[in-house]
């Protein structure tokens, strides 16, 4: 079952999960809509990888702004282990200095608008919480 944004109702308590005292790599598998599909007709048509580019010109500004990096992002080639015919389009980490930080980003009203666009382009995603951990 395609998911998209996250779930409101679950966020609050997933984000005073993740441990606070810590910088979080968020793991972003996308899958894109060959067209975007807004739920206002004023949008221009785009390609759902075009209108997830209108997203990221808000969210990496706002990552930036909460201290936060791309630390690595790239077109998926196939998927080795992995259910039959799943596919992604795109994977990228982002670092976050704390929970907070990412928390922050999501209630800023800016961010917030830009979201739009993430949702029109998107077929399917995942978007997991990830603590590093030195190997030993």
């Amino acid at each position: 079952m395609p998911t998209i944004d996250p779930d409101p109702k679950r966020l609050p308590a997933l984000l005073a999960s993740l441990p606070q005292d810590t910088p979080l790599v968020m793991l972003n598998l996308l899958r894109f809509r060959d067209q975007a599909q807004y739920s206002d007709a004023s949008e221009p048509a785009r390609s759902g990888r075009q209108a997830y580019g209108e997203y990221s010109k808000t969210a990496l500004a706002k990552v930036q702004g909460v201290g936060g990096q791309l630390v690595w992002m790239g077109r998926t080639q196939a998927s080795v282990i992995a259910p039959e015919g799943e596919q992604w389009d795109e994977v990228l980490l982002v670092r976050y200095p704390s929970a907070a930080a990412f928390a922050s980003m999501l209630a800023d009203p800016e961010y917030r608008a830009a979201t739009r666009h993430r949702t029109a382009a998107l077929e399917d995603a995942r978007l997991i919480a990830n603590v590093e951990q030195l190997p030993g």
